[in-house]
């Protein structure tokens, strides 16, 4: 890391998956100041969609990719992530002080285990969210709540990066994280078949444009089961930050305990 980037505090952005999640993330923290080093792309579906959210981001082999980040994000399939990691620790590729991020919902830290053995920061962090992996996510990411699980001393970075993201953060417990994918499942899983089943119904007995008829009813059933459910109020982003202000005023760099991402922490 040269001294420019730690006064500075950016980060050296690698994103390892060009589906619908990764470009997006890569493009809301791009916005925030970081640096895009690159992005995996293996389809053609994928480098369109990478060319597409980040335009200026070269494409890179997995190893280069890592080799290069100072912060990681493993956008990938659940059943990938476990062999991804560790197969990048077998060939020691994983950096010492570096921040491993994962978007998988079922998984905390655990599963990056690996990479935290040979020096990572590990960082689990979901968006609450269903991604179309195009430009309009970013509005929407700025509603979103975001589920985090870290290592305590770290647990502050990965809620600053949602901060960042335009996110609200809550931690799940490590413990917690396959309750929390099954109710995400649940949900999306149910919202898609209900609308499916309704619109195919209307459909059935000829109303043109289903979706369009249903959308205010649908809306509206939805906030009001949330309400009923005890939805809160929109998190204040100025309170977040707030929130994390001892954190991020810690120890200075260089003093006993410092991580070596203080520099970020504190915005330096």
């Amino acid at each position: 890391m040269n001294d420019s980037t730690r006064r500075s505090g950016r980060l050296g952005l690698g994103i390892i998956g060009a589906g619908r999640v990764g470009p997006v993330l890569g493009a809301a923290l791009a916005g925030a100041g970081h640096a895009i080093v690159g992005i995996s792309a293996v389809s053609a579906e994928s480098r369109e969609r990478a060319q597409a959210m980040l335009p200026q981001a070269p494409i890179l082999e997995v190893p280069t990719l890592v080799e290069r980040s100072e912060l990681v994000i493993l956008a990938v399939p659940d059943r990938e992530l476990p062999g991804l990691v560790s197969g990048l620790a077998a060939t020691g590729t994983w950096q010492p002080g570096q921040l491993v991020l994962h978007t998988a919902p079922a998984y905390g830290v655990e599963v990056l285990r690996p990479a935290a053995e040979a020096g990572a920061i590990p960082l689990a962090v979901h968006p609450a969210f269903e991604f179309t992996g195009t430009s309009l996510d970013l509005a929407r990411l700025a509603e979103s709540w975001f589920a985090v699980t870290a290592p305590t001393p770290v647990l502050p970075i990965a809620q600053a990066l949602v901060v960042e993201m335009g996110g609200e953060p809550v931690v799940i417990a490590e413990a917690d994280r396959p309750a929390y994918a099954e109710a995400i499942a649940t949900a999306t899983a149910f919202s898609r078949s209900i609308v499916e089943q309704s619109t195919g119904i209307l459909a059935g007995i000829g109303v043109e444009n289903p979706g369009s008829f249903l959308s205010s009813l649908l809306r509206s059933a939805v906030d009001n089961a949330l309400t009923r459910a005890g939805a809160p109020t929109a998190l204040d982003v100025g309170d977040v930050l707030e929130a994390l202000g001892g954190a991020a005023h810690g120890p200075a760099e260089g003093d006993p305990g410092d991580d070596g991402r203080g520099w970020y922490l504190r915005g330096e």
